[in-house]
Formats: structure tokens, C-alpha cells, sequence
């Protein structure tokens, strides 16, 4: 799926915009003119690294915004509060970015659209879960309800995202400092040691030259390293964009040491949350897997729950149809079956849920456990092997001079 940022007039000419997936310009036309969008320009987001970086920056609604707006709506709607008065109360508390989208909606609502519908427009700010829970919530008259189930959910999930990033924060920090050492060693001091060095024509020990070849290789060759990195940043963007790179890509990142086997905990975090939260709203199961499809993040994923959901269609059991994707672990299918002949498929997946999620939290601390020391012994490295290329020469000196 391509993701296509776009600009559309509705039957009375007011303009919307927002981001749009499909597999080509041709489908994401045919997705807004569904929805009464007439669009009047669509362009591929997945332009330059540049362009992407600044639109991350000055048009991304933050998550912390979404969460907030959530719960507030809810609170406010089950107070009694009509939802264009909510709508109004809450455009001037937050973002001004997420503040244009809340007035989108406002205006959307008092011009007949229903709230799902308007969300919709705003592809970029919604997910396509929030939006049909939303649209449940408001075919079932209980939207209040749904949106403090929603809201729940969203509050659990910023939990789980700030205890992931708290830990991988201090290995970060620790790893950018490494680098940004490294860089100005090898750009500013090594020259200047290196030229001091020639001057009183002092012999080289190995470590030396090899400190300066490596100094010389990044000084004087930035440009080629700057572009090689962004040609890389290029190459990776477009093979990833075509069906077999994000297949092997994909793949490649589920067989990583450790990491794949986090990045699979956490997907099955996302995955066993979000259908918990679909089907206890009342989504049906063929509706909620396509939904939840769209949301995997990983194209090996993908195809399962599009299968999963083909198999269910057809009249199959949720269990046996993860089952036979083979990419769903033993626990997953084990426990719907038995939610499944429980009759409470929601309830157990909640459940799930909160196991993967917890897996999840202790992989992050084996990882940063296993991380820190390795780092240590890096920087050690490091460390010795400059303070012996540096001091070296300077004894070499001192011998020279030396009655």
C-alpha cells in the first residue's frame, strides 16, 4: 500500500486534506469520490527524505494530542455536551495543527456528516481502527461508550510506547554521544595532531596510521560518505515500496537476534489490542480483521489476518484460520479457540493482550540490559585504542629529544 497525500473539494467546494492509502493514484481517487471527496490533487508522500522529515515536523499530529482529544471528547460527551459544542471547547486546548483538523470536523458535523465521516477526511490524524470504532459507536447509539473504551485503549497503549522508549532512551543517548565523539575526533583533532606529528618528523607507530588513514578517509571524503548515505536512504525507500523488498524486508527484520523476536512480540501486542477492542464494539470478525490488516505493519502479517479473515468468511473458526497462517505463535491460537467455545473471543484477546504487552516491556529490559555492557566494552575499546595512538608518537617525540 502507497500512502497519498491529498487535496479534495466536497459537493459544496470546501477543501480537505489529508493522507489516503491504496496501491496506486488511480484507487485512491476512487476512495475519496466514495466518501463525496472530489480530489484535485494527489501526490505520492513517499517523495524525498527531506520533504517527509519536514512534514513530520510541521504537520504531524502528536500522539499525546490524540490521546488527550479522546479522552476529553469522551468526557464531555457523556456529560451531556452536544458534540459540536465539545467539538468547539476542545479546538482551542490543543495543537494548532490538531485544532485546524478539529475545526474540519466541526464544520463537516454541522453540515450534515457524521463523525466517522468526518475523521474520515482526515486519514492522517485517525487511524482506519479509530474510525471504525467510531462508526460502530455511532450505528449502535453507544458512541459515548465506545469512546471511553477508545480512550482507555489509547491511554494503555502512550503507557506502553513511554516505557519502551524510557528504555531504549539511556542506550541511545549513550550511542549518539559515541558517534558525535567520533566525529569530531576524527574531522578536528586527529588533522591537527597528524600535521603537529609531520612537522617534528616523528616515526608512526601502526595504530597511529591507521587512526589517520581512518581520519583522512572521513575528513577529506565527507561529501562521498553524505552521499552514499542518502543514496542508500533512496535505494532503501523504493525497494521497500515494491511488494517483493517490503516482502524480504520485512522478513529479514522478524529473523533478527532478539529484535525479531521483539518486533513480533510487540505486533502481536498490537494485534491481539485492537481486535479485542473491534470485536468487544460490536465490529463484526470479517470486519475487524480487514481493519486490523491495514494496521499490521508488516506485510507478512498482513497477508495472514487477509487470509485469517478470507478463511473466517468462509465459514471457519478464528482459531483454526490464524492456525493455518503459520505466522500466528501457538499461544494466540490456543486461546481463541477456547474464547471461541466460550463465547467471550473479546475478552480473551484483552487478555492476550496484556501478555504480549508484558513480554514485550521484559525484551526491551533484556535488550538494554544486554546492550549497556556491550556499549562499555566498545567505549573501552575505543578509548584505549585512541589513548595508545595518541601517546604513543608523543613518547617517540620525547625520545628524539632526548640527550
Amino acid at each position: 500500500m502507497t500512502r497519498f497525500r491529498y487535496q479534495a473539494r466536497d459537493t459544496n467546494g470546501k477543501l480537505y486534506k489529508g493522507i489516503v492509502e491504496s496501491q496506486d493514484k488511480h484507487q485512491a481517487a476512487r476512495i475519496l469520490r466514495e466518501k463525496d471527496l472530489y480530489p484535485v490533487g494527489l501526490k505520492d508522500e513517499s517523495g524525498g527524505p527531506f520533504q517527509k522529515a519536514n512534514e513530520a515536523l510541521t504537520r504531524r499530529v502528536k500522539f499525546g494530542d490524540l490521546v488527550l482529544f479522546t479522552r476529553q471528547l469522551s468526557t464531555m460527551f457523556t456529560a451531556g455536551l452536544q458534540l459540536t459544542d465539545a467539538l468547539s471547547l476542545l479546538r482551542r486546548q490543543l495543537s494548532s495543527r490538531f485544532g485546524e483538523v478539529i475545526a474540519d470536523l466541526q464544520t463537516s458535523i454541522e453540515g450534515g456528516s457524521s463523525l466517522s465521516d468526518a475523521m474520515a477526511k482526515h486519514g492522517d490524524v485517525f487511524t482506519s481502527v479509530y474510525i471504525a470504532l467510531v462508526k460502530t459507536g455511532e450505528s449502535s447509539g453507544l458512541l459515548d461508550e465506545v469512546l471511553t473504551r477508545l480512550a482507555d485503549n489509547l491511554e494503555k497503549e502512550q503507557e506502553f510506547r513511554s516505557k519502551v522508549k524510557g528504555a531504549m532512551i539511556y542506550p541511545m543517548i549513550i550511542i549518539v554521544g559515541m558517534v558525535l565523539v567520533i566525529i569530531v575526533m576524527m574531522v578536528f583533532v586527529i588533522p591537527k595532531m597528524t600535521q603537529l606529528y609531520q612537522d617534528f618528523g616523528a616515526t608512526l607507530p601502526m595504530p597511529t596510521q591507521i587512526l589517520i588513514n581512518f581520519s583522512n578517509l572521513i575528513s577529506n571524503f565527507w561529501w562521498l560518505w553524505l552521499l552514499l548515505s542518502m543514496g542508500f536512504l533512496y535505494g532503501y525507500q523504493a525497494y521497500y515500496k515494491t511488494n517483493t523488498g517490503r516482502h524480504h524486508l520485512d522478513s529479514f527484520y522478524l529473523r533478527l537476534p532478539i529484535l525479531g523476536g521483539l518486533n513480533k512480540t510487540m505486533i502481536m501486542t498490537e494485534f491481539t489490542r485492537t481486535m479485542s477492542l473491534l470485536i468487544s464494539a460490536g465490529v463484526s470478525m470479517i470486519e475487524a480483521l480487514n481493519i486490523v490488516a491495514k494496521a499490521m505493519g508488516n506485510i507478512l502479517f498482513e497477508d495472514g489476518v487477509k487470509s485469517a479473515s478470507t478463511q473466517v468468511e468462509k465459514g471457519f473458526p478464528l482459531a483454526y484460520a490464524l492456525a493455518q497462517t503459520e505466522v500466528f505463535p501457538p499461544i494466540v491460537t490456543q486461546m481463541v479457540s477456547v474464547g471461541e467455545e466460550t463465547g467471550k473471543v473479546g475478552e480473551v484477546l484483552g487478555k492476550l493482550s496484556r501478555y504480549f504487552e508484558s513480554e514485550s516491556e521484559n525484551l526491551v529490559k533484556g535488550l538494554t540490559s544486554a546492550i549497556e555492557p556491550l556499549i562499555i566494552i566498545v567505549l573501552g575499546v575505543g578509548v584505549a585504542f585512541l589513548v595508545v595512538a595518541i601517546i604513543m608518537p608523543i613518547y617517540s617525540l620525547t625520545s628524539q629529544f632526548s640527550p
